[in-house]
């Protein structure tokens, strides 16, 4: 069975954007050494309109070949006039309103943590959930691992990993590695 992996960016207190959700403050440390361990490890998690300017669009997805969105993770390509921004995946994304702009993308109205499922049952690889609170919300029973990219920021608050309330859900880390930029990556697994 395939898992549903929250590959996610997050500041030493847990907040993965400021109060609106902006995020952009991480990026600068994605310096040589991260973005060597990104290409290594996680290459399909660099979006496909960013692969192509670093003459990385022939690297081959790793850990997830599928990717499942929220809306506001999914504006921020439209914003940009990107309607496919993981062309390299399976590309999914939940929203009760939108229609779909480009035939690449699979929109998700109804019951989404039952597609999900129906996703895990199908062979391939793992499932990018990529941001944000609300869909880590909704899918926190379904998610199977964690990947926490720990920046050296405090943001006080903002946006937190899950917009859920308080409810105790046991992870078991399985590996971490510090960067010399004081990044820290943490892959939990989840305890049931």
């Amino acid at each position: 069975m395939r898992k549903l992996g929250y590959f996610i960016a997050a500041s030493i207190d847990g907040f993965i954007g400021d109060p609106s959700g902006e995020a952009a403050f991480f990026t600068r440390f994605v310096d040589e050494e991260f973005l060597d361990f990104l290409k290594s490890e996680y290459p399909e998690t660099l979006p496909t309109h960013g692969r192509r300017p670093l003459g990385l669009d022939h690297l081959e997805n790793k850990q997830f070949d599928t990717v499942i969105q929220g809306r506001r993770s999914y504006d921020l390509a439209l914003k940009d006039g990107v309607t496919s921004p993981y062309a390299h995946m399976r590309q999914l994304v939940a929203s009760r309103t939108l229609t779909s702009p480009d035939p690449a993308v699979e929109i998700v109205s109804g019951d989404l943590a039952a597609r999900i499922r129906e996703l895990k049952r199908e062979d391939g690889l793992g499932i990018y959930l990529c941001g944000g609170a609300n869909l880590a919300a909704q899918l926190i029973e379904e998610v199977d691992e964690l990947v926490v990219k720990a920046y050296p920021l405090i943001l006080g608050s903002g946006m937190p990993m899950f917009g859920t309330e308080f409810a105790l859900t046991e992870f078991e880390l399985e590996s971490h590695r510090a960067f010399g930029n004081g990044a820290v990556v943490r892959t939990y697994g989840r305890k049931r």
